[in-house]
């Protein structure tokens, strides 16, 4: 995938790995709009860090939860941007669960109405454009966490996995468009807290140094796998699965009254 010179729309890209991809994506030359429900106005370039951490990129308000703030936001996108050939969902939220407590159903909800539902309605909102164009590509981002699980985040996962299966039918149903699809699947990486939750969380630059090394391979891999996820997202197929599992449910001692 070349980067350089591409239109992006990173959904969830005012923090995080999304800002991060998108510092990588515009020193690499593309142009970049950035969507989330922080973002400071529509279509504006914003002057400096309070609001996305970013120079010279723009930024849309987008609530991934609310159909009708996806299409206002792509509506706001396209207008400005009729050439945008890559969109990008970053949107999702982290959020731990005891599952022996039935209250724990609204952090189900919500994640996922952000992680799954929002990933869908971005990428229905933005695919007839894609189609009509004839060319461009769609990235969806999951993680290792959705094919190893985290059992304190169980929610979390499962959107994460199924992600990862709505990435591969959505590849299967675009073939031979000249829309590629790829699924970038992240480890631990030190943002948003990560760092302290997890001490052995990669640091932010090493990820995107990897992720951009990997996405700029062509062929497009499908799946955009750095070094530290290997061992989450083969661990089935390395006979490795049911150990990891073990040691990462330890975790759930951490829940009140375990």
């Amino acid at each position: 995938m070349d980067i350089s010179n591409r239109t992006v729309f990173i959904a969830g890209g005012t923090s995080g790995i999304g800002a991060g991809l998108a510092r990588r994506f515009r020193a690499a030359g593309s142009t970049v709009v950035v969507g989330g429900r922080r973002a400071a106005g529509s279509t504006v370039v914003v002057g400096g860090r309070r609001a996305t951490g970013l120079d010279d990129v723009e930024s849309v308000t987008v609530d991934v939860t609310d159909p009708a703030s996806v299409l206002a936001a792509r509506d706001e996108v396209l207008t400005a941007h009729p050439d945008l050939d890559l969109v990008v969902t970053m949107s999702g939220v982290m959020l731990t669960e005891d599952l022996r407590d039935p209250a724990h159903v609204a952090q189900a909800e919500q994640s996922v109405a952000v992680n799954l539902l929002g990933t869908i309605r971005v990428v229905d909102a933005f695919t007839p454009h894609l189609l009509a164009q004839g060319h461009g590509d769609v990235l969806t981002v999951t993680s290792g966490i959705g094919f190893t699980p985290f059992p304190l985040m169980p929610t979390y996962g499962a959107t994460k996995a199924a992600v990862h299966s709505y990435t591969e039918s959505l590849r299967a149903h675009l073939a031979g468009t000249g829309v590629g699809v790829s699924e970038l699947v992240p480890p631990a990486v030190a943002t948003a807290g990560q760092e302290q939750l997890n001490p052995n969380a990669l640091p932010l630059d090493a990820f995107l140094d990897e992720v951009v090394g990997l996405l700029s391979q062509d062929p497009t891999p499908h799946e955009v796998v750095v070094e530290r996820a290997r061992p989450l997202r083969w661990s089935e197929r390395d006979g490795t699965y049911d150990e990891m599992l073990a040691q990462r449910s330890q975790a759930l001692a951490s829940l009140p009254g375990r």
